[in-house]
């Protein structure tokens, strides 16, 4: 990983990647009972690394503001609906409402730094 220089369009795609892999470190945490199981525990260690290699590959080409805010805006909008769906957290509408606001400052970060 130490000489590879992603394109723009790579970056953006590890970029995506590290945000999905960052709602399955968020979701997969709730199962590890405060960290108290002993596998659960080490697949959130393993996919949470995984990606912030991935999120730190992506800031070699794209800004670290962009970068750090769309990794994290897709891990909170994935892991606020994925609570929805697996854990019956409440889907009222000014929640649905934030997450697509979240949605949209990502959309509007690739669109403006692309």
């Amino acid at each position: 990983m130490g000489n590879f220089s992603p394109t723009a369009n790579q970056a953006w795609l590890l970029l995506a990647a590290a945000g999905l892999l960052e709602v399955a470190w968020a979701i997969s945490m709730k199962y590890t009972a405060g960290f108290s199981r002993p596998l659960p525990s080490l697949v959130v260690l393993i996919v949470a690394l995984a990606s912030f290699a991935l999120l730190g590959l992506a800031m070699k080409a794209l800004p670290v503001g962009t970068a750090y805010a769309v990794w994290v805006g897709i891990g909170a909008a994935g892991a606020a609906l994925l609570g929805i769906v697996l854990f019956n957290e409440p889907a009222t509408l000014a929640r649905i409402g934030c997450v697509r606001l979240i949605v949209a400052g990502v959309v509007g970060l690739r669109l403006v730094d692309g």
